[in-house]
């Protein structure tokens, strides 16, 4: 079993209230939120973490990678302590996929009906799918509109897949861990929900986590594209190691401790973590600029979310080298939450962004 620190946190309980259970299943931690309707708005009643160091030293002690494994027992054990522990008040759970493991893309064709749409997508769809079409499951979203060059009406399709061999993976977890899952859904959409609700400005969450960075772009409610790169935390954190010469695990505490905000006696140490920092945002301003040249719009703010975000200094390096507004994901904007908790909000933010996005839903 991976190197594990839990961290468990719990809000308090209550009692005759419909709750909903967001879980996030990560590369390198399991999140979990539950909330209840509380009236205007919905209420946070329990969170929990559980997150793994080990993949610091050995990659294969992650939780899952992008080659679509996961560690079926030990998570469903992991996530049924972890509920345990929490005291948790359902057993009904949404929870995200993570976008390594779908194939997503938009694609373009000419502006028809929704029958019409639908007869188009069966042909465009064998074009995409690598497997049987009986192994993988599928969806497609309108995701909007937009004028050629020559006057003529075109829609964008975002196009889904996810091998149902994974799908099946999920529902083993969620089964050993006493939970009914009832719905699945790509992170991005998560994210989305907690982040930009339906708000009409054009964002772009970059999503840092252990192992890869998610790129979505969200304009009026819809999810538009989405990209990723394998440039993320653990990159930072390997690049601190080598310079400095120390082991993984110490360089992952410096960069949470230090980031790239040190003094005069540590500007030397957060230089290190530069490269790294400027190959995300290189990444960042090409999903952009793709962005403005296919969708005939524009990018107006930057959200960081995932453990990442959390690096010291990196909101304010971010949005001046990319010239948009820059923030961290706070997902608390949206939900009651009681006010014991007030002072970790900032960390929590974008660690719990996408599981507080799931018990939205």
């Amino acid at each position: 079993m991976p190197d594990f620190l839990k961290i468990f946190k719990s809000v308090g309980s209550f009692v005759g209230e419909e709750s909903y259970l967001g879980v996030d299943i990560g590369t390198t931690s399991i999140k979990i939120a539950e909330i209840t309707k509380g009236g205007e708005w919905p209420k946070l009643v329990n969170y929990g973490i559980l997150e793994s160091y080990g993949h610091l030293e050995r990659i294969n002690s992650a939780i899952q990678t992008s080659s679509l494994k996961m560690a079926e027992k030990e998570t469903g054990a992991l996530l049924k302590a972890l509920v345990k522990k929490l005291k948790i008040g359902t057993k009904n759970a949404v929870a995200s996929i993570p976008t390594f493991s779908a194939f997503i893309t938009t694609l373009e064709t000419p502006a028809m009906s929704e029958v019409d749409t639908t007869k188009a997508m069966q042909y465009q769809i064998q074009q995409y799918v690598p497997l049987p079409i009986e192994e993988v499951a599928i969806e497609w979203i309108k995701v909007g509109e937009r004028d050629d060059e020559r006057g003529g009406k075109k829609q964008q399709i975002l196009l889904i897949l996810i091998p149902k061999e994974h799908l099946q993976r999920y529902q083993n977890v969620f089964k050993m861990a006493g939970l009914n899952l009832k719905f699945l859904e790509i992170e991005s959409f998560s994210l989305a929900r907690a982040l930009i609700g339906d708000n009409a400005q054009t964002a772009l969450i970059a999503d840092i986590g252990a192992l890869y960075t998610n790129l979505a772009v969200v304009s009026n409610g819809f999810l538009k594209y989405n990209v990723q790169t394998d440039f993320s935390g653990n990159t930072l954190t390997r690049a601190i190691a080598s310079g400095l010469n120390i082991n993984t695990r110490r360089a992952e505490e410096i960069k949470k401790q230090t980031g790239i905000s040190g003094g005069e006696g540590e500007r030397e140490l957060s230089t290190l973590a530069y490269p790294s920092l400027d190959a995300i945002i290189g990444e960042i301003t090409r999903t952009k600029n793709i962005y403005g040249k296919n969708y005939n719009g524009a990018v107006e703010k930057v959200i960081l979310a995932g453990g990442g975000a959390n690096m010291p200094g990196i909101g304010n390096y971010f949005g001046e080298r990319i010239g948009l507004p820059t923030e961290i994901a706070n997902p608390f904007t949206r939900i009651n939450y009681p006010p014991d908790i007030e002072p970790l909000l900032k960390e929590l933010g974008p660690l719990m962004s996408v599981a507080i996005g799931l018990a939205l839903k």
